[in-house]
């Protein structure tokens, strides 16, 4: 599985942003996908995860009630809907996808990851 993250940019606090995760490959729908982001100077941490139905979600407590994972297995694609974005929130961004019917918050179970896409929050 190749994974592709785009729709990062520049947005004011307050806003909204959608980053989308574009997977290539067959049966994408057997697997799990994790979002991550990396701040410059701290660890890569867990944002959410969806398993491989779309039936079951989970948040980091910093992202909770602002951001919305989803997924579309006819389009191979997982979408971050995110609102009401934070200064904090600024970092590369990173998809990942697992082999399990149910995603993870450690990144190091995950088998595939992708490039990452820039969001950045400005005050």
């Amino acid at each position: 599985v190749q994974l592709q993250a785009s729709g990062g940019g520049l947005v004011q606090a307050g806003g909204s942003l959608r980053v989308s995760c574009a997977a290539s490959g067959r049966r994408f729908s057997l697997y799990s996908v994790g979002w991550f982001r990396q701040a410059p100077g701290k660890e890569r941490e867990f944002v959410a995860a969806i398993s491989w139905g779309g039936g079951t979600t989970s948040y980091a407590d910093s992202v909770k009630g602002r951001f919305t994972i989803s997924r579309d297995n006819v389009k191979n694609t997982v979408y971050l809907q995110m609102n009401s974005l934070e200064p904090e929130d600024t970092a590369v961004y990173y998809c990942a996808a697992l082999r399990h019917d149910s995603g993870s918050p450690y990144a190091s179970n995950y088998d595939y990851w992708g490039p990452g896409t820039q969001v950045t929050v400005s005050a």
